[in-house]
């Protein structure tokens, strides 16, 4: 049993003390509750929005329809601006989107009128529609040039083993090539060849059915790995060695790299009897600065 007097309580047993919990639950002030439990207690309301929105978008201004942003349910934007999160707004109030916004005006248009970028842009907008999850504008995209173009061209390159190893491994010996000789370019050899047999004078007027009546063993006579830095091939495709080169100075050129190339001759290592290989061999020059 609990006695109280005044301000002052008398505790009994402990035993009593247990037995009369619910008696002093009626006689104490509950405690103030802290910051992180009374939002805990307390969740923050769904964040209401205008019918026009204004926004910030990496330090540019825009200003749209809360209607268009929610275009697409499944897209960051429609959930941003669902209610369920918290958007922060700047000094005069637009909402911020900590992201770059040049092309936030061509996502804008697809969501309002199904808009299209022009071609110099699409390459950009498809970044950012990947960053925006919108599905509709990456699908409408990845039908127009050049992105179609770049589906088969990659088409292509899968075919290619090791492709993206030996472009690396060209950038790495050109680097290490110009940083020992202190140079402003450096100059190696690249073999590009599409077939797997070599092709000789003798065997180019028969060259379909002579590779393919060869035996396991006697195709075994013609391996052997051409004196360069890096080789590709072979594949089987209609595009030809020139579409290779193309995609791999393009690649380069893509991260900044200036290379030239040219055809120094082929590779003329004596394998058996009368065949030689004829495999083209280039010189590839990148130039660092």
């Amino acid at each position: 049993m609990v006695v109280v007097t005044g301000q002052n309580k008398v505790s009994a047993t402990p035993d009593e003390a247990m037995s009369s919990s619910d008696a002093e639950d009626d006689f104490q002030e509950p405690a103030t509750p802290t910051a992180t439990q009374a939002g805990q207690a307390l969740p923050l309301l769904p964040q209401q929005f205008p019918e026009v929105v204004p926004l910030n978008v990496g330090g540019m201004f825009f200003t749209t329809r809360l209607s268009t942003l929610r275009r697409y349910e499944d897209t960051m934007l429609a959930a941003m601006f669902s209610g369920r999160h918290y958007i922060p707004t700047d000094a005069e109030g637009r909402y911020f989107i900590d992201r770059d916004g040049t092309y936030f005006g061509d996502i804008l248009n697809f969501l309002r009128s199904g808009d299209l970028p022009p071609q110099e842009r699409v390459r950009s907008v498809y970044k950012e529609a990947q960053y925006y999850s919108i599905g509709p504008l990456l699908d409408n995209l990845e039908d127009i040039q050049p992105l179609k173009g770049e589906k088969v061209r990659q088409a292509f390159l899968g075919l290619m083993p090791y492709y993206k190893d030996h472009l690396e491994r060209i950038i790495e010996i050109a680097k290490l090539r110009a940083t020992q000789r202190k140079a402003r370019f450096a100059k190696l050899k690249v073999c590009v060849f599409k077939e797997e047999m070599p092709i000789t004078p003798y065997e180019c007027p028969h060259f379909n059915s002579l590779r393919f009546e060869r035996s396991e063993s006697e195709a075994k006579l013609f391996e052997h790995h051409c004196e360069v830095d890096v080789s590709f091939g072979p594949w089987e495709a209609v595009a030809d060695v020139y579409d290779l080169l193309h995609c791999i100075v393009s690649d380069l050129s893509a991260r900044g790299i200036a290379v030239d190339h040219q055809c120094i001759g082929v590779c003329d290592k004596h394998l058996v009897n009368h065949y030689y290989c004829k495999r083209p061999i280039y010189e590839f020059k990148i130039t660092w600065w």
